[in-house]
């Protein structure tokens, strides 16, 4: 490890290989970075299973205010605007850029953008690649991209354990890999690891996705923000497969509907019908399963034969469970897909930290508010990765101190704080349970061990919930179903959520205090 990671202090470094993460090593050329990715550059994260797209109004009939109306809506009261239309309006430019180094985007028979229509969208509005496989195809090319750029030094097979600060700085990174571990000194990271799927029971994010980026930046003494929002994606296809498979929204814009078992499209009379936001379509969705009635995604009179042609992926993924989609009903039901909180940034992706940024899934900029609108979330990635790359090259950095005192923490498992999190958490919530799952997690995330650092992001999301005592986007009370009068997002710390959970939780304040 220690070899793989020589020369190269001093740099910035990159953690996470999704395309927020991509997006910002490749901007930042020329100026040397290191990247540093669990998997094989390319492989590993949610970006390559992204299926609906990039949201951008590129159409003659859309602009960035439309945009911008939807979005907001769907965020139902808790987007920063100001910034949201800052990132709306470089969308056309992302995609722009994207194609500039070799992403394939699928266009009509003129050569134009083929757009697609998806959930709370006014317009068609969905820039995809390949059908239903977009992420896979930006992660491809900006892989491609990122490796032939000589000022990026890939390091696979490795993962970030911890950061050190110095005087309340990012002073480097802990880094541990196949042949041990080692501290790489930095004055500049920047965390593009991803959302907290792999917490709950039922996700469609990878085992990797488990809040790794919350608890290092919190850890570290950054602010986080709004992360009591999940949003649950209500078309997952059910079966016993971890990840789930997604059944994207893209279907639904197609025409494809929601039944239950009775064969009765139970979202008929709500307003947006299947293309209702996702929260209010996956509260609809459980309410079915809750009552003991299956759901389905009825896709044969919208698409029938034709659904294998403009969703090939999601049809193999349905043939490999059996399922024929041009002739059979889906399965489908709710599953933790994206994180709309995270650590707080502004509008540079700069944490309050001093020399820690963050982009992608794993921020919050407030863009997505209290429920994301679909699509926005890749637009938002490429987007503030080129902002974080800009603003690292403004910044000055001092060489971190020679000596610097640090121990390298163990793996992370997340499967002790996952039953927890899946059953206090999950699309429905009430004080009660939020009080337990604080009870429950907080000796894991104090105690060191390997389910700390999973164990204190879901225990900073219960606190968050905890606190927000009303039902808003994606964060449903039943003891609370009402919206607050004032919107506003949360903010907290790890001090905040240690004090919450001394009073919950079985937690002796001066062990607590040493993690």
């Amino acid at each position: 490890m220690t070899a793989a990671l020589a020369g190269l202090d001093d740099r910035p470094v990159v953690i996470g290989g999704g395309v927020a993460g991509l997006a910002a090593a490749l901007f930042l050329a020329p100026r040397p970075v290191v990247l540093l990715t669990r998997a094989p550059l390319g492989g590993d994260g949610s970006s390559p299973l992204a299926q609906g797209g990039m949201a951008a109004s590129v159409g003659d009939d859309d602009d960035a205010d439309f945009h911008l109306a939807d979005t907001l809506a769907a965020g139902d009261g808790l987007c920063d605007p100001a910034l949201a239309r800052r990132i709306l309006a470089a969308a056309p430019e992302a995609i722009a850029d994207l194609a500039r180094i070799g992403t394939r985007f699928d266009r009509n028979g003129s050569g134009d953008l083929a757009l697609g229509l998806e959930a709370a969208h006014s317009r068609r509005r969905i820039v995809h690649a390949d059908g239903d496989a977009t992420g896979r195809e930006l992660v491809r090319a900006l892989a491609a991209a990122v490796r032939a750029c000589p000022s990026v030094t890939v390091v696979e097979h490795v993962e970030a354990r911890g950061l050190v600060t110095a005087d309340g700085a990012v002073a480097g990174v802990l880094v541990a890999g196949r042949s041990g571990g080692a501290l790489l000194r930095t004055r500049q990271v920047v965390l593009a690891t991803g959302g907290v799927g792999a917490l709950f029971a039922h996700t469609t994010n990878p085992e990797t996705s488990f809040g790794l980026g919350l608890a290092l930046a919190a850890r570290a003494g950054a602010e986080l923000s709004d992360l009591e929002f999940v949003q649950f994606h209500p078309t997952a296809l059910a079966g016993a497969t971890r990840p789930l498979s997604l059944v994207s929204e893209a279907v639904r814009g197609e025409g494809a509907t929601l039944v239950n078992a009775d064969g009765r499209r139970f979202l008929a009379l709500v307003p947006g019908a299947e293309l209702a936001p996702r929260d209010v379509v996956a509260r609809a969705v459980w309410a079915e399963l809750a009552a003991g009635r299956d759901v389905f995604l009825d896709a044969r009179a919208a698409l029938g034969t034709g659904f294998a042609r403009r969703f090939p992926a999601i049809a193999g993924l349905c043939a490999a469970a059996g399922i024929d989609p041009a002739l059979q009903l889906i399965p489908v039901r709710p599953a933790a897909h994206y994180h709309m909180g995270g650590i707080a940034v502004d509008g540079e992706g700069r944490s309050t930290v001093e020399g820690l940024w963050a982009c992608g899934e794993v921020a919050s900029t407030g863009l997505h508010g209290a429920n994301r609108l679909a699509s926005n979330s890749l637009v938002e990635g490429v987007v503030c990765g080129r902002w974080v790359a800009e603003s690292i090259a403004g910044a000055s950095a001092q060489a971190p101190a020679r000596r610097l005192p640090a121990e390298m923490p163990p793996a992370p498992d997340p499967v002790p704080a996952r039953d927890v999190v899946a059953r206090h958490l999950g699309v429905l919530r009430d004080g009660a349970g939020l009080r337990a799952a604080v009870a429950a997690l907080a000796p894991l995330a104090f105690a060191g061990g390997p389910a700390a650092d999973p164990a204190l992001a879901g225990l900073m999301m219960a606190v968050s919930a905890l606190g927000r005592e009303e039902s808003r986007g994606a964060h449903s009370r039943t003891d609370f179903p009402a919206a607050a009068p004032v919107a506003r997002r949360s903010r907290l710390t790890l001090e905040q959520a240690r004090a919450t959970a001394e009073t919950l939780a079985d937690i002796p304040a001066a062990r607590a205090r040493t993690h």
